[in-house]
């Protein structure tokens, strides 16, 4: 069985060919569906798959009897409308160990934007319950994700790789404080209501804002989190009329296209009178255009341009990381030894068959004897001496064929079967 990953992230590849490569969680099962389709089961009739998709990364695991890599590239560049020489430039492609390796690093936070955060173990479980739900996983990518949980469990249990993290919640909070100087004078808008938002929210809440409004699709699930920070909720088609309102934006939804252009912003500055506005697009693929960040009075920050905020404390942290190194390593040897152990599965299937094969016909000549009348003690003798016979028929035939250095293996792998020191003169050790 071999396993394979490919993928792309914020140090790989730039936000926008990040947003033709992003998958919504209901987007997983129908995509899983095309990428196991493509491969043909005629040639490949049974490939595990996975899909992780987040702000900073998109990650397609697979597992199956035969490799097909470059299968998985062209099919991922097909879906997001590239070429694969280009996908090719901005992705990284890994084979079992390192497959392994990188998931339980992903998990444990240690590929992070934000080294340590928690918030991407939470998206791993959320994609592989709708890999599972689409059927697309099997026993190998169950085995390699239930791993990189436990991994990433003991790694924040036994180290302080996420005692200083900053989350990109704080990190625009931060920002923000630098532009204005009171941020309870600020009217903020959060636009989405899932759980990058939330987490938005809460930090910006702590700063007791003058007014929290959350915009989203459905009111119901924007009036939800708005009741939580005594905030209000408005539908998303009423932001471009509103939008002047407010002096921060934060905008996080699964929308494949922008939400507020720029004129829509541009119409807001000029009924703000070019008041400053603070936005920041969490969203991959983008819900501001990014045209917006060349208007003079608008301080646009995306989950990129927050890179250098959210790595100040970088240096605290690697201590934690050399030990979270040592536990992943010994994830990945424990991984790899049961992968191992996987390729001998029908081989003992084959060889449990056969011997059970064996034994009834052994059994079936018996009772024919004891029918007969023949006494115990002769049935008996028959049936061990049948059931030797036909397990040292394959040994003896091969130790009389073949060349000296063919017997010569032979022999030594029969005397390491059948003639082990740990199983002579104890009776207590015989089979």
């Amino acid at each position: 069985m071999s396993v394979w990953a490919l993928g792309l992230n914020h140090t790989t590849a730039p936000l926008d060919l990040r947003g033709r490569f992003a998958f919504a969680i209901d987007q997983i099962a129908p995509t899983l569906h095309s990428l196991r389709h493509s491969f043909g089961s005629h040639r490949h009739p049974s490939v595990e798959a996975a899909i992780i998709s987040t702000c900073n990364r998109t990650e397609i695991y697979c597992a199956a009897d035969h490799q097909a890599l470059d299968h998985t590239v062209d099919w991922l560049a097909q879906s997001g409308g590239v070429a694969p020489a280009l996908l090719r430039s901005h992705a990284y492609t890994l084979h079992d160990d390192q497959a392994a390796r990188h998931a339980f690093r992903v998990a444990s936070g240690l590929d992070s934007m934000v080294l340590g955060e928690a918030q991407i173990l939470g998206q791993m479980k959320d994609a592989i319950r709708a890999a599972e739900t689409a059927g697309a996983l099997g026993s190998t990518l169950n085995q390699l994700f239930q791993r990189s949980f436990a991994v990433a469990k003991e790694v924040r249990t036994a180290t302080e790789i996420g005692a200083h993290s900053i989350s990109m919640a704080a990190a625009a909070v931060r920002l923000a404080g630098q532009l204005f100087e009171d941020l309870q004078r600020t009217r903020v808008l959060f636009v989405g209501a899932g759980e990058m938002i939330d987490l938005a929210v809460t930090h910006f809440a702590a700063k007791q804002p003058k007014s929290i409004v959350i915009a989203n699709r459905t009111i119901e699930r924007g009036e939800k989190l708005a009741s939580r920070f005594g905030g209000e909720a408005m539908r998303l088609a009423d932001l471009p009329g509103r939008l002047a309102e407010f002096d921060i934006v934060v905008s996080c939804t699964a929308s494949t296209l922008p939400l507020i252009g720029l004129g829509a912003v541009e119409r807001a500055l000029k009924l703000r009178k070019h008041r400053p506005m603070f936005m920041v697009d969490l969203a991959v693929p983008r819900d501001i255009e990014p045209e917006v960040k060349a208007l003079e009075d608008v301080y646009l920050y995306t989950v990129d341009d927050l890179a250098q905020v959210v790595q100040q404390g970088h240096a605290n942290r690697q201590a934690a990381v050399a030990q979270a190194e040592v536990i992943i390593d010994a994830g990945v040897q424990s991984f790899m030894h049961w992968l191992d152990q996987r390729g001998t599965v029908p081989l003992i299937r084959q060889l449990n068959a056969q011997t059970d094969e064996w034994r009834a016909t052994e059994l079936a000549r018996a009772r024919k004897l004891l029918a007969k009348g023949e006494s115990v003690e002769a049935v008996l003798e028959a049936l061990s001496r049948g059931l030797t016979q036909k397990m040292l028929h394959g040994a003896m035939a091969e130790l009389h064929a073949g060349d000296a250095v063919a017997r010569e293996h032979t022999a030594q792998a029969i005397s390491r079967l059948f003639l082990r020191n740990d199983l002579r003169g104890d009776p207590r050790k015989e089979p």
